[in-house]
């Protein structure tokens, strides 16, 4: 899918960001220096989202282009919506946003599209993510750029059954329902789980409303049902250093192995120790680089696609440390 939108959707970006400043004005029908785009994340304070906004910015600055980043400082959709709201109100050429849910954010951002401004997600989505195949409850998004969330979630169980032997009980820590991505995970986890390591039982899912230390404490009540307990799979940061603290505090990093989703520094420094086990990593950068890219296009009347895909990267005690891995590691 990625190689679709370089070959497609980006030809005219790249060869603007290769042609010289005087000549870009005769070259498209809307000038760069006069296009902005607005990038709203799920949250301004998170690794993931700002190395999002590194990936967007070097687009921007390739494109001649103003990016601007604003968004609240908690993952919620209460107060995402305001946020999108003044940024309507502003009228940006384009749209570039996480959806803090799949439900609550479809009219806000129906508004935007309402208003002539082309919407683009990216890492979550709204309705059933199915843009431009009229199946969803929300058809007006162009285009989807994130991470094949459920993939990921079939790589951490995986990473996880070769860690425990492929026997034993684990359990999902998760932000809430209704968030996409993390909805994702979940089901990936489980279907691989079910389908692949029939001798892996997964307990009830452990909603934490991004809260580390309710994740840390949700630890340990499971740890008083199951003793027994072998694994925790920590969907998004927070219920991962949640859980993982809850696991250090039983003094059970040799017992129970912790696989986490994300890669901020406060995740994967914890792999030495063996507090974490392994992160999937998610390309950020990739993320915010190819959603101002796709946007540009957009505004240049270009076709997109209607979904974009990014990759994972592994990282474990054994790669950390390698050049190649570090870059994988999520600014802060």
């Amino acid at each position: 899918m990625t190689t679709n939108l370089i070959r497609a959707a980006l030809v005219a970006a790249a060869g603007l960001a290769a042609a010289p400043a005087a000549a870009q004005d005769d070259m498209l029908p809307v000038p760069p220096g006069d296009i902005s785009i607005t990038l709203v994340p799920g949250l301004t304070t998170d690794a993931f989202y700002i190395t999002m906004n590194r990936g967007a910015q070097a687009a921007a600055e390739a494109l001649g282009i103003e990016v601007n980043f604003q968004g609240a400082e908690e993952f919620d959709p209460v107060l995402q919506t305001p946020v999108l709201d003044a940024v309507i109100a502003r009228q940006p050429d384009a749209l570039l946003i996480a959806p803090t849910d799949s439900t609550q954010l479809v009219e806000p951002l129906r508004r935007a599209d309402e208003a002539g401004i082309p919407v683009i997600t990216v890492d979550t989505f709204v309705g059933d993510g199915q843009y431009g195949d009229g199946s969803g409850d929300a058809d007006f998004p162009l285009s989807y750029i994130a991470s094949d969330n459920v993939m990921g979630g079939r790589m951490a169980a995986r990473a996880m059954a070769d860690a425990i032997g492929g026997e034993g009980k684990v359990y999902v820590a998760h932000l809430r329902p209704g968030v996409s991505t993390m909805d994702q995970r979940e089901e990936g986890f489980k279907a691989e789980m079910a389908e692949n390591h029939p001798g892996i039982e997964v307990l009830d899912t452990q909603y934490n409303e991004n809260d580390a230390s309710q994740a840390a404490s949700q630890f340990q009540a499971v740890l008083a049902r199951n003793p027994d307990i072998k694994g925790v799979f920590g969907a998004n940061l927070f219920s991962a250093l949640g859980a993982s603290n809850g696991v250090a505090a039983a003094n059970m990093n040799d017992q129970v192995t912790m696989i986490a989703f994300d890669a901020p520094p406060s995740i994967t420094n914890n792999l030495s120790s063996g507090q974490v086990d392994a992160v999937i990593a998610q390309h950020p950068a990739e993320i915010g680089y190819y959603g101002v890219m796709t946007a540009f296009a957009v505004i240049q009347g270009q076709s997109v696609p209607t979904q974009i895909g990014t990759g994972f990267t592994v990282i474990t005690a054994d790669n950390v440390d390698d050049e190649d891995i570090q870059k994988f590691i999520y600014a802060e």
